[in-house]
């Protein structure tokens, strides 16, 4: 494999898609050595078959909001590969979706999905209707739509998707009641569903939980922990806000969330007290993260990221692209030791060279954030025994699949003065699992 042919060749067949490129790119820089000592591989082509999705399905929603205006948006699914199980990966909806995000989003899933050891391919979906200043009524009437065309598409041994960004609990449910309707049976066919319906316990946790059972495991690698540790956190959403919250259980400080808008720098830090009040405006009220600086009294930096204040830790978790080399330059300069992503791509290529020359402990989003998608799984199988487990049951066989994807990056990703390139171990891995079991499969 010539990684450059097939990154050019794919530019040409799927132009103004620069998000999928780049992830392309970042996983065909890694694999390039392994991939190159199995000539096998070769002569089926693995490696165009595994980054062109098996299907794209695009389609038009329309909806009526409150005033009765006819109102039109684009749904998507991109079934990206299901060598190793049903298409897994969650649905976005935000005004920024279109298909080479979802492309994008979908291949990285394929991968994370691998590492998690369990069943699951790989596959993305979404919308660019944002919720943002939507009534309850509007989402429904949006979440009813949007599930008529893609009902037909998905199920339980099929395509299996999940939240992301703009999709919580609340447009889960109502996407699962349209698809009750429509199919006439009540199967796990979608997760993150609420604890009443098939839902598992930890699932709305699992993300943030799962991110910082990975960096345990990073420092751990260096003899360090996190008690103490002042940490950066971007975003305010589901997977910003369990960060924080293992981390204050933990013994760190975080000491900035942030939003769209801007970010809050809190030196006393966040803690309990603060943090259920972030919860509480973000969840309940939909409102802005301005809001706790005045509150607070702290300081609130608009349009900006936090990346500027000192800490010991980054925490990116909120979306593609939000850390730049400038950014990863300053954190490094400020002493950071490790950075771990709880969003998806969160650092641009540039900013990812950084950390690595600075040798600082860096995990991938593909590595560090598949705790959300593993207790997704885990939940498919409680939907299919129809049984529910405990919250400390959830936990430990989250804390396990953890530590087992920090130990294939480890085997994959040290190298030979002893760092460990978490980017090329998460890459062979996730790759190695899916590439092995597309070929035992023979040329579909």
């Amino acid at each position: 494999m010539n990684a450059t042919n097939v990154l050019e060749d794919l530019k040409r067949r799927f132009p103004n898609e620069p998000e999928y490129h780049q992830a392309v790119e970042e996983v065909l820089s890694t694999i390039e050595e392994e991939y190159n000592k199995h000539p096998e591989f070769d002569k089926v082509n693995l490696i165009e078959r595994l980054c062109i999705p098996d299907r794209v399905y695009q389609f038009r929603v329309t909806w009526v909001d409150d005033q009765g205006n006819v109102r039109t948006n684009m749904g998507y699914r991109v079934q990206h590969n299901n060598a190793i199980g049903p298409y897994k990966g969650g649905i976005r909806f935000h005004a920024s979706v279109n298909l080479g995000i979802l492309k994008f989003l979908a291949f990285e899933q394929t991968f994370k999905n691998s590492l998690t050891t369990l069943p699951m391919g790989g596959g993305k979906g979404g919308s660019d209707f944002s919720p943002r200043g939507k009534s309850n009524a509007e989402v429904m009437r949006f979440c009813q739509a949007f599930m008529l065309e893609l009902w037909r598409h998905i199920g339980p041994e099929t395509d299996v998707p999940a939240g992301d960004i703009g999709v919580g609990g609340r447009e889960v449910g109502y996407m699962f009641g349209m698809y009750k309707k429509l199919s006439h049976e009540f199967t796990g066919t979608l997760t993150g569903k609420g604890i009443e319906f098939g839902g598992s316990l930890i699932r709305p946790e699992a993300t943030g939980y799962g991110n910082i059972y990975f960096l345990q495991e990073m420092l751990k690698t260096r003899g360090l922990d996190l008690k103490g540790k002042v940490c950066l956190i971007s975003g305010s959403g589901n997977v910003a806000q369990y960060t924080a919250e293992k981390v204050i259980e933990l013994g760190g400080k975080v000491v900035t969330m942030s939003d769209s808008d801007g970010y809050i720098y809190d030196p006393d830090g966040i803690d309990r007290e603060k943090l259920d009040y972030i919860m509480e405006l973000k969840n309940l009220y939909r409102g802005r993260i301005r809001e706790y600086a005045e509150k607070y009294g702290c300081k609130y930096v608009a349009g900006a990221k936090p990346w500027g204040e000192k800490a010991d830790i980054a925490l990116p978790s909120a979306t593609q692209n939000e850390l730049n080399g400038d950014h990863a330059r300053q954190l490094v300069a400020n002493g950071v030791i490790a950075v771990s992503e709880g969003a998806n791509m969160p650092s641009t290529p540039e900013a990812i060279r950084v950390f690595q020359e600075a040798k600082i402990l860096y995990a991938p989003g593909k590595a560090a954030n598949a705790g959300g998608v593993s207790v997704s799984g885990l939940e498919m199988t409680q939907n299919s025994i129809k049984l529910g487990w405990s919250k400390e049951e959830v936990d430990e066989r989250l804390k396990s699949i953890m530590k087992n994807i920090h130990e294939a990056c480890v085997k994959y990703g040290t190298e030979a003065d002893g760092y460990i390139n978490y980017v090329k171990g998460a890459n062979v891995a996730g790759f190695m699992k899916v590439a092995k079991a597309m070929m035992a499969q023979g040329i579909v």
